[in-house]
Parts: structure tokens; C-alpha cells; sequence
């Protein structure tokens, strides 16, 4: 059982609120000390505005700059007149296949590549893969995920089969479903989303620029792909990225352009911080603050106001006092339960405390949503009572 943390810890980075370049800080400590009417954060300038898929990276990077209380206030204002606030959904990622992936992503302990303590498993049987869904609905969750280590389904047409199973006798609980089993084709995502699949999590990871440095077994426009098929198939698609891999903050900036000028924005954004794992290329990556994964949320959540915004992994580095400024930033998504897929995650038990201590109440599933539904944004039956 992990510890109950609700002090802030000190921090274990040295960047304590911002990489921000002296230049663009600069730019943004002149415009606090104006006295002009026009001296406005470009958070405020872009907050509650229409829903945009033409954002450019300037305006995304204005925004990210904003100061960091501003920032954080407006992604509060976005989050609040596009969701109930106390609301947040809680997601269970269970690893049904571990270990032994032909991938070189330098972040992951499953890789074949890497020496780590992760070994190469068959895939998990029925019976355990339900019950652990049981037992996550019985937590409070209400959506499944369900990751597998492999490349694509190429090859798996035995797998694929039990997995489209999974997905029936899961949805059939109650529960919304999400799978990651790598790249996707047309055909697979048809099925899956026959099967009653909620969403599909394929994330971009980081910048375009930035990617080769991180991964080289599998393109950028590959990943595009993936997220193509799910969504022409009407399945909402969950993708997002990781800070801390030795990235510029121009590159955090960049995943999010990408993410905001989609068709269609994602249903769901993943912000992971890095959890370092013994044994990859990125074992001694230095841990990123609370202020740089409140600054993604907070630029994710005005950007993208419609979709969930996931707090995941390495939220188990933050204590209740620390996960509440990314809460109120925007966030309202989170993985629940002690593993995300072989990493430490907080446990049910700790997030029921969190939840009592901050007011916040489980998201009831939501079977509306999917990328096919053009009409009407996804997650917004729910609205703000006026004493929220």
C-alpha cells in the first residue's frame, strides 16, 4: 500500500517553474509591467474562445508563455464553461501483453531492446482480464483500458480475436473501453469499433522534430495513421505525450499543435510525465515539476477546451496538494489503480481519500461519445450547476 502524501514535497527538478527561453520571459515580464489597456496574457486573449483547429504554433507557445498564474486561471476558466469541475473520470490501464515489444522507444522498459526488469509475457487469459475490469468498476472506475506490447496486430489475427471479445464482455459490464495494440489498420479499427470499442489510445509522444530522437521503428506519420483509421472508424481517439524526455519546451508546444489541428481533436489527452525506468536510454532523466505539467494542462485544456485532459503517468510523484493545481488547471481525467501497464500508479484507495479531500466526484460513463458523432462535442451533457 502506498503512502498517503498531502504535504508538497520539495521538488526534485531544478526547472521550478518554467524552461521558458530568457527571450520569450523577457517579452512576457515587459508586458506585466505596461500600463497599456492592451498588456494582456495571451492566455486571457485565447481562453473561451471557439473551438479551433487551426491553431498556430506562435499563438499555442503565447499561451504556454503566459505567467504561470495566469495560465493556470484560464485553463481553469475554459475547464469550467466546458465541464462540470468536480467531475473527473477515472480510467484503469491493465497490461494484457508485457514485455518483449521489437519498438525502440526510448522511455519504455517493455522493449526487447532494453536490459529492465520487465519480462516478456504471453498475453493474460480471459478470466484474469475481466475480473481485474471487475474489480476496477468496483473501485469506481469507469472506463477499461487494455495495452498491449507489440509493433501492430499484424500477424495476431488469434489475439485480435480474443481482444474483440474482451471489448464485448467489458462494454456488456457497463464499463467504457479503450484499447492500445500499436498501429492500426483500416479493417481492425472497423472491428473494434463494431465491437462496441469507446476509444483507442495511440499517443504522438512528443514533437515531430523532437520524435526521431526518442523512437526510430516507427514514423511520426505512421502514428498519424493510426489515429486516421480510428477516427474515420467513429472511434473516439485518446492521444497525448510525455514531458521530461530531454525535450525542449518548443517541442511540448509542438505535440500540442499537432494534437489542436486535427480533424478532430483527440476525445481524450494524455499528459504523462516521465516516470525513468533502470535499464533505458532515458534512466537518469532528471523529473519534471508540478509548475511544467500544470503549464502543459492548463495549454492543453484552452486549446483543446472540449476534450478530457488526462492526468497520467508520473502522477504518483505528486502529492494531493500538487495533482489540485493540475486539477484545477484542467485536468479531469485520470489512471487509477496501482500499475499503468508496468509503471508504480497511485492506488484506488488513495484516490478515493484525494477525491474526498478536494470535493471531487467520479465521472459517470459516458456512451455518447465517438468521433462519428459530429453534432454534438464529446462529455458535454454534463454542465456546471450554477452553485459548482
Amino acid at each position: 500500500m502506498s503512502a498517503f502524501r498531502l504535504a508538497i514535497r520539495p521538488l526534485q527538478s531544478t526547472r521550478l517553474y518554467s524552461t521558458a527561453t530568457p527571450t520569450r520571459l523577457a517579452s512576457v515580464a515587459a508586458s506585466a509591467t505596461s500600463t497599456l489597456p492592451q498588456a494582456t496574457s495571451a492566455a486571457a486573449l485565447h481562453a473561451s474562445g471557439p473551438l479551433r483547429n487551426d491553431w498556430t504554433r506562435e499563438e499555442i507557445q503565447s499561451i504556454y508563455d503566459s505567467p504561470f498564474l495566469e495560465l493556470m486561471y484560464y485553463g481553469a476558466k475554459t475547464h469550467r464553461e466546458n465541464f462540470n469541475p468536480r467531475e473527473v473520470q477515472q480510467a484503469t490501464l491493465l497490461s494484457i501483453k508485457t514485455g518483449g515489444c521489437t519498438e525502440d522507444c526510448k522511455y519504455c522498459p517493455q522493449s526487447s531492446r532494453y536490459k529492465t526488469s520487465v519480462e516478456a509475457q504471453k498475453m493474460l487469459d480471459e478470466n484474469v482480464i475481466i475480473e481485474a475490469a471487475q474489480r476496477a468498476k468496483a473501485a469506481g472506475s469507469t472506463r477499461f483500458c487494455m495495452g498491449a506490447a507489440w509493433r501492430d496486430l499484424a500477424g495476431r489475427k488469434s489475439n485480435f480475436k480474443k481482444i474483440v471479445g474482451h471489448v464485448k464482455a467489458i462494454r456488456g459490464m457497463g464499463m467504457e473501453v479503450c484499447c492500445t495494440l500499436g498501429m492500426l489498420n483500416e479493417q481492425q479499427a472497423k472491428d473494434l469499433k463494431e465491437a462496441g470499442l469507446t476509444a483507442y489510445n495511440h499517443n504522438l509522444d512528443t514533437s515531430r522534430e523532437f520524435y526521431p530522437k526518442i523512437i526510430t521503428t516507427r514514423t511520426y506519420d505512421e502514428r498519424l495513421e493510426t489515429i486516421n483509421n480510428a477516427q474515420e472508424a467513429g472511434i473516439s481517439v485518446c492521444s497525448g505525450g510525455i514531458i521530461g524526455l530531454g525535450e525542449e519546451e518548443e517541442d511540448r508546444v509542438g505535440l500540442l499543435h499537432t494534437l489542436s489541428t486535427l480533424g478532430k481533436h483527440p476525445e481524450s489527452v494524455p499528459v504523462n510525465a516521465l516516470l525513468a525506468v533502470k535499464g533505458t536510454p532515458l534512466e537518469d532523466q532528471k523529473p519534471v515539476s508540478v509548475f511544467e505539467m500544470v503549464r502543459m494542462i492548463a495549454t492543453a485544456r484552452i486549446v483543446m477546451p472540449q476534450s478530457m485532459v488526462r492526468l497520467s503517468a508520473g502522477r504518483v510523484r505528486f502529492s494531493v496538494a500538487e495533482q489540485s493545481m493540475c486539477f484545477m488547471a484542467g485536468a479531469n481525467s485520470i489512471f487509477t489503480g496501482d500499475k499503468l501497464l508496468t509503471t508504480p500508479n497511485n492506488e484506488f484507495n488513495d484516490d478515493k481519500k484525494m477525491f474526498d479531500i478536494l470535493g471531487l466526484v467520479p465521472k459517470p460513463a459516458n456512451f455518447e461519445q465517438g468521433s462519428d458523432k459530429a453534432s454534438q462535442p464529446v462529455y458535454q451533457t454534463s454542465q456546471p450547476s450554477p452553485s459548482a
